[in-house]
C-alpha cells in the first residue's frame, strides 16, 4: 500500500475519533442540563394520610362560635332550675350554714376537679360522652352509656317541669289570676266557696284540681289531661328546635338560659 494512502487513512481515523468525542461530549452536556432541569422542578411533598384525615375530621367537627358562648353554655348546663328553687330549701332543711360547710368542701375537692376534667377531656378529644370513654379505655365505655341514660331520664322529668311552666305561663294572662282565689260553687239557693279549697289554699287547689287534674286514687287513671299534654308536646318541640342544628343552635339557647335564671331570681 502506498504511503500516501496510509496517511490519508490515519487522518480519517483521527477525524472519526474526534467526531465521536464531540458527540459524547454533547451527550454529557445534554445529560447535565437534563439533570439540572430535574433538580429545578418542584416535587410536591407527600403528606401523611393520617394527619390529613385527622385535620379533616377536626375541621368537620362543629365548634363554638366564641369563648363567651362556650362559658355561658357551661353555666347554663351547670346551673338549672333546681339550683334556684330546690337548693335553698334543702340547705335550710338540713342545717342552714352547717350544711354549706361540707357542701363547699366537697365542691372544691371533688365537684370542680371532676367538672374541669370532663371539660378538658372533651375539648382535647373532641368527641361525645361515649366516644371519650371509649378513647380512654374500651373497658370504660359503659360510663359513657350510663351518662347518656342519666341524661335521658333527666330530660324526661325536666321537660315535664317545662310543660308545667308553659301551662302556668299561658294561664297567667288573666285578671285576676285563676289561682288567686278559691272558686265559688253556685247552688240553687246560695253560693259558697269550694270546701276542699277552703281547707287547703287557692294555689294548692288549683295545682291539684285544675293543673294536674288528679284522680281520687292511684287505681283510677282519670283520663287524658289534654292541657298538660299540649304543654308537654310544646316543651319537646322547643327542645328539638334547640338541638336540630347541633352546637350551632344549642349554644345560642344555652347562652340565654343564665339570663333567664337571673330574671327569675
Amino acid at each position: 500500500m502506498p504511503k500516501n494512502s496510509k496517511v490519508v487513512k490515519r487522518e480519517l481515523d483521527d477525524e472519526v475519533i474526534e467526531s465521536v468525542k464531540d458527540l459524547l461530549s454533547n451527550e454529557d452536556s445534554a445529560d447535565d442540563a437534563f439533570k439540572k432541569s430535574e433538580l429545578i422542578v418542584d416535587v410536591p411533598e407527600e403528606k401523611d394520610t393520617d394527619v390529613v384525615e385527622r385535620s379533616e375530621v377536626k375541621d368537620a367537627r362543629p365548634a363554638w362560635n366564641s369563648k363567651l358562648q362556650y362559658i355561658l353554655a357551661q353555666v347554663g348546663f351547670s346551673v338549672g332550675l333546681g339550683n334556684v328553687w330546690r337548693f335553698p330549701y334543702l340547705c335550710q332543711k338540713n342545717g342552714g350554714g352547717a350544711y354549706l360547710l361540707p357542701y363547699l368542701i366537697l365542691l372544691l375537692v371533688i365537684g370542680i376537679p371532676l367538672f374541669f376534667l370532663e371539660l378538658s377531656v372533651g375539648q382535647r378529644i373532641r368527641r361525645g360522652s361515649i366516644g371519650v370513654w371509649n378513647y380512654i379505655s374500651p373497658q370504660l365505655g359503659g360510663i359513657g352509656f350510663a351518662s347518656c341514660v342519666v341524661c335521658f331520664f333527666v330530660a324526661l322529668y325536666y321537660n315535664v317541669i317545662i310543660g308545667w311552666s308553659l301551662f302556668y305561663f299561658s294561664q297567667s294572662f288573666q285578671q285576676p289570676l285563676p289561682w288567686d282565689q278559691c272558686p265559688l260553687v253556685k247552688n240553687a239557693s246560695h253560693t259558697f266557696v269550694e270546701p276542699e279549697c277552703e281547707k287547703s289554699s287557692a294555689t294548692t287547689y288549683y295545682w291539684y284540681r285544675e293543673a294536674l287534674n288528679i284522680s281520687t286514687s292511684i287505681s283510677e287513671s282519670g283520663g287524658l289531661n289534654w292541657k298538660m299534654t299540649i304543654c308537654l308536646l310544646a316543651a319537646w318541640v322547643v327542645v328539638c328546635l334547640a338541638m336540630i342544628k347541633g352546637i350551632q343552635s344549642s349554644g345560642k339557647v344555652s347562652m340565654s338560659e343564665p339570663l333567664l335564671l337571673l330574671l327569675n331570681i
